[in-house]
This record gives C-alpha cells, structure tokens and sequence, in this order.
C-alpha cells in the first residue's frame, strides 16, 4: 500500500471499526516530554524552524512506532503497524504546522512525503509554500528536494515559476542553474547564470556566479561537439 493511500486511511474516520476502549494510566510521562514541549514552543514562534521541525519529527515518529499496537487476532480496532503509525504521525505534525499563514517548511514536508504517490498534489504544495516565503529559502528547499528526487525538470520548472533574482537568495539562483544542467537544458541554465549575475549586489552573488560558470562552460562545450 502506497503511503499516501495508509496516510489517507489512518486519518479519515471509518464508521466500521469499533474503537478501542480508553484505557486509564498512571504511567509517567516521556523521558522526552520537556524536549517536545520546548520544539513545539519553537514552532510556535517560528513554524519554519527546520532543526526543531526535523527534532520534533524524530521524537513523534519514534513515539508513535513504539506504542503498543492491537493484537490483530483479539483486538476490536483493526492491526497498525509501526511504520503507518510513524509516517501518521509525521504526516499529522507536518499538516497541524501547514496551517499557519506563514508555515512553508511544512508544505514543503507534506510535498516531499506525497511525492512519490501524489506528484501533482506534491507539486502544488511547493508551489504554495514558495507563495509564502518572500526570502527564497522556500524555493532553495523545494527545489533541493526534488533534485535530490532525481526529478530536475520540474525542479526547474518551480524555479522559473517563482523565482526572483533581485530579491531571493543567490542560492536560490544556484539551484536553479544546477537543476537546468541536470535536466541537460544548457541554454536554459547559462540563461539563468546570466540574470543572477545582472542582479549581483554583494560579494556572495559573485562568488557563486564565478563557482558555475566552469561547469556551464564545459557543459556548453560538450552540447557543440
């Protein structure tokens, strides 16, 4: 089963199942409780906090695969395995921070876990979050996420889509001339290599503009012989 479709199943209600009776404890709360508290205070002031969000991930993911699950052969509520009960888990922390106006780490979260089973809803989820963040870092981390998915022709296209050189960051430019290389659109990627080095304003713009013009060279020199 697809993780998006266990995703789907575990969170819509299902008038079938019977659930399982609340059960009364005196157990001491996790030895990570305060650790969770303190992350999610952050991600309070700062939904975009990706240490904290990538920690608190960890924490609820590994919380929820340890919970004792429902014996399938006497149990009322049908079996979930460990790993459906962790990516829930991930999937519903991601989407709880996604709410807030100006959470776009999240959707970038929920676009790289419905990726592989939901590539268009995953395309625009990336594209939501880049509308949110004037900065670039939304755009640097989506277009990370689907090269390193080894999808660099719709990294490329959500680079176009959305970026602007005067006001992103050059690492942003730097993505997307990397993205262009990777998809072997030589033309596109010395085009984009020349509107970051016209919006050049600091040293850093120069700097990554100096380290991608080799590999655009030699990459145009491959594309004439």
């Amino acid at each position: 089963m697809s993780l998006l479709k266990r995703l789907r199943d575990a969170l819509r209600p299902d008038v079938r199942r019977r659930a399982a009776p609340v059960r009364v404890t005196s157990a001491p709360p996790p030895a990570d409780a305060d650790a969770e508290a303190r992350l999610r205070a952050r991600l309070e002031e700062d939904p975009n906090d990706v240490e904290a969000f990538s920690t608190l991930a960890e924490i609820v993911r590994r919380r929820a695969a340890e919970v004792e699950h429902p014996d399938p052969l006497s149990a009322e509520a049908e079996p979930v395995t460990s790993s459906r009960a962790a990516d829930t888990a991930h999937w519903a922390l991601a989407e709880e921070l996604a709410g807030r106006p100006r959470g776009w780490y999240p959707l970038i979260e929920l676009a790289r876990l419905s990726l592989e089973d939901d590539k268009d809803g995953a395309m625009r989820r990336l594209g939501a979050a880049c509308e949110r963040d004037t900065s670039g870092h939304a755009l640097i981390e989506g277009i990370r996420m689907l090269r390193s998915a080894h999808l660099p022709a719709d990294a490329l296209g959500l680079g176009v889509g959305h970026w602007s050189p005067a006001d992103h960051s050059p690492e942003a430019g730097r993505q997307i001339v990397e993205a262009a290389l990777e998809a072997g659109r030589v033309g596109e990627a010395r085009r984009h290599l020349r509107d970051l080095a016209e919006s050049s304003k600091d040293s850093g713009t120069s700097r990554i503009v100096a380290e991608l013009e080799p590999f655009v060279a030699r990459a145009e020199a491959a594309e004439n012989h």
